[in-house]
């Protein structure tokens, strides 16, 4: 009978040998090296985890327990986790985060070490696709970080930067009105929020009347307004030349992934109720899905069903809107798109975000649907990896940020594109302002191929 035994981690994608996994008699940071593997039926060794007595009453412990006990540590995950390339510390990788949470789980003393590992994990889920055993790497992540604030105080330059953010990120109004406010005044502002903010915003332009039988809803979101507005006009506008409208509904707001990923996962939840009220009407009176322009935003709300799933007034309420919601490939990559005429012939190189490839599960859709209607599209080299925008990391991790994102740029660049094209406004304001090629939403490019100015 085969032996269980541990998986090696495949070096040769990463080009070096992992870290060795440090003793942990000498810095409570550090997982021991020596694991405890408990053998399973798939011949493999899962991690073996025994939650302490305050762990056992945090909501989400039976989940947290079972994610632990799904991984094998084989290492896979660290062979494409941009942290782990960039540190080359075990700790900075997922196996090595996911070692610290089962140490706070069960107890352990924990440090500020530990929090420092935690918060420079991008949640970008690299490790989820490449996982052979299909770790929900994100969700542990999210306890994990949960615990570790509770137990450990942040620094009051960080409560205050984090506390900033949620109180203007999530406020599309407010938001808008800082990001005007910012641009005319960017010199006096820190480089890391200068940079953020656009050179020049582009015009949301005319967006068609709700005419059509068929209606969608579109999650206008709350920094897109401020920082590309024109993405959702485009959207509603090559809607309309495929017979589909957009039905308004201004009481939906931030989708609440701010909140959530920054610690304040109730205020997070009680966005993504307020989210389903406003929603519901529209979606039981007709509407056809909830469409998303923002790929973090989509796979956020498509991940309300789990994470409302033990509140019996939403549970049954967010499994719904998570399975009628869709990025906006989805909707256009199964509509005529050759009826709309398009001659295309711009050369661009398409930045597939970790929320639409690893999240959502959806790389190359984008890539097939630009190819379709006559884009030519650069090979672009580890397409796998994040560019460091990851909702607010950008400015937490600001150095570590820029790293990734000029790393990023460099393999976009590489096949000489005149644009740059993602799906998520958070790349866009991040890879743009390495002040390099002009990058874009995609929809923006096929509707300004239709013939809209620009």
């Amino acid at each position: 009978m085969l032996q269980p035994r541990r998986c090696r981690q495949p070096l040769s994608a990463v080009g070096r040998t992992s870290a060795a996994l440090p003793s942990g008699t000498q810095d409570p940071a550090r997982p021991a090296r020596h694991f405890q593997p408990r053998p399973t039926v798939r011949g493999v060794l899962s991690m073996q985890t025994t939650l302490s007595e305050h762990a056992r009453t945090l909501p989400r412990a039976d989940e947290a327990e079972r994610i632990l006990r799904s991984c094998v540590h084989c290492g896979f995950c660290n062979a494409t986790c941009p942290t782990y390339q960039l540190l080359g510390d075990e700790l900075d990788g997922p196996r090595g985060r996911i070692y610290l949470i089962k140490q706070v789980l069960e107890g352990q003393h924990v440090t500020e070490k530990t929090r420092v590992h935690l918060d420079r994990c991008l949640s970008c889920r690299n490790c989820e696709t490449t996982c052979p055993s299909g770790v929900d790497y994100h969700n542990l992540l999210d306890i994990g970080r949960a615990a570790v604030d509770a137990l450990v105080p942040r620094p009051l330059g960080q409560r205050l930067l984090r506390e900033g953010l949620r109180q203007i990120v999530p406020h599309a109004g407010l938001f808008r009105f800082l990001t005007g406010v910012g641009m005319k005044f960017r010199p006096l502002l820190p480089q890391t929020l200068a940079a953020k903010l656009p050179v020049t915003v582009h015009a949301a332009g005319r967006r068609p009347a709700c005419a059509h039988a068929r209606q969608v809803l579109l999650l206008e979101g709350c920094v897109q307004p401020g920082l590309s507005p024109n993405t959702n006009a485009a959207t509603a506008r090559v809607l309309d030349r495929l017979g589909i409208g957009i039905t308004p509904v201004s009481t939906a707001g931030c989708c609440g992934a701010v909140d959530y990923h920054l610690n304040a996962q109730d205020a997070g939840l009680d966005r993504t109720r307020r989210n389903i009220d406003a929603w519901w009407p529209a979606l039981q009176g007709g509407a056809e899905t909830l469409i998303q322009t923002a790929s973090g935003c989509g796979a956020f709300v498509k991940d309300y069903g789990h994470l409302l799933q033990h509140d019996p007034a939403y549970a049954d309420k967010a499994m719904c809107i998570s399975a009628r919601t869709k990025d906006l490939v989805e909707v256009l990559r199964d509509e005529p798109l050759e009826t709309l005429g398009i001659k295309a012939d711009t050369r661009l190189a398409f930045h597939c975000p970790c929320t639409l490839q690893h999240a959502q599960k959806l790389g190359g859709e984008v890539e097939r649907v630009l190819t379709r209607l006559g884009f030519n599209l650069t090979a672009v080299p580890d397409g796998h990896l994040c560019c460091g925008s990851a909702g607010t990391y950008s400015i937490t991790q600001p150095a570590l940020a820029r790293q990734l994102r000029d790393n990023r740029m460099n393999a976009l660049e590489s096949g000489k594109p005149q644009v740059i094209a993602t799906a998520n406004i958070g790349c866009q304001t991040h890879l743009a302002s390495a002040g390099r090629t002009p990058v874009r939403h995609w929809i923006e490019l096929i509707d300004q191929a239709l013939g809209t100015p620009d």
